[in-house]
């Protein structure tokens, strides 16, 4: 987790294009995001956001537009290919952590080498190193007893909790979860929101595609309700959330209410 001091926001994202085939996925989007803040991206299925969370570390690599986290800037379009492409994309996700909606874990690797792979491989530090920072990163996510067993003895929660650790271990300035509680048992959601709204609190900044309005009225700085591609509304979680402006936002809402 890196502090920001400079008044530049840590996150900013100009003009967002990005279609598959005749699919106009992305329709110019733009936004920022202050370090230390959480940001949180809502809308209806096939809306963009997922796309736009993979587009700020290029796992989708955009057709067009700026992305900015920290000190690394990439312009994407036809002008950037090949080589120099896959360089910009990797310097882009140098500055994340992924927390994906299934948590991805290495089944052959115990808890322990799932956390501290990117560090060695990746990053190249010292494996006792990583060893015991990866122990600590455990044992903020509550699974240190688990760093000897593989990823198939554990519940889906703590998987995505190990997930979330992997993620901090490579020591991002942005940490991206697409949707971390949509593939577990509801009765399993509380203890991974638990440990994102403690991340929040300790200043981690965080992009967060989610359904789960309850944490985005407790935890978010700035929720962004995106449909066909745009960001139709954006603002307070109060304000969006409670009394949003677009007949769009209401809509939606609603229909997460009320399905029926």
């Amino acid at each position: 987790m890196d502090g920001n001091t400079a008044e530049a926001p840590l996150l900013e994202v100009r003009g967002l294009q990005k279609s598959f085939g005749d699919n106009h996925v992305l329709r110019g989007i733009d936004l920022e995001a202050p370090a230390g803040s959480v940001t949180v991206l809502i809308g209806p299925s096939g809306s963009g956001k997922t796309t736009v969370l993979r587009s700020l570390n290029a796992l989708e690599v955009p057709d067009a537009g700026t992305v900015r986290v920290g000190d690394v800037a990439v312009e994407f379009g036809p002008a950037l290919s090949g080589r120099a492409l896959a360089r910009a994309g990797a310097r882009l996700r140098a500055q994340s952590g992924m927390v994906f909606q299934s948590h991805n874990l290495f089944p052959h690797l115990t808890v322990l080498e799932n956390v501290t792979e990117g560090p060695v491989v990746v990053q190249r530090r010292p494996r006792e190193q990583a060893r015991t920072d990866g122990l600590a990163l455990l044992e903020r996510v509550g699974l240190r007893e688990k760093a000897d067993q593989h990823p198939f003895q554990l519940s889906g929660g703590q998987q995505q909790r190990v997930g979330i650790a992997r993620a901090l271990a490579v020591r991002p300035q942005i940490v991206l979860f697409d949707e971390p509680t949509s593939a577990l048992d509801p009765e399993l959601v509380g203890e991974v929101l638990a440990v994102m709204k403690d991340l929040a609190a300790e200043g981690w900044t965080m992009a967060v595609v989610t359904h789960e309005m309850r944490f985005a009225r407790q935890v978010a700085d700035q929720v962004l309700f995106l449909d066909g591609g745009v960001i139709v509304e954006r603002g307070t979680p109060s304000a969006v959330l409670e009394d949003p402006r677009e007949e769009r936002t209401r809509r939606f809402l609603q229909r997460l209410i009320d399905p029926l």
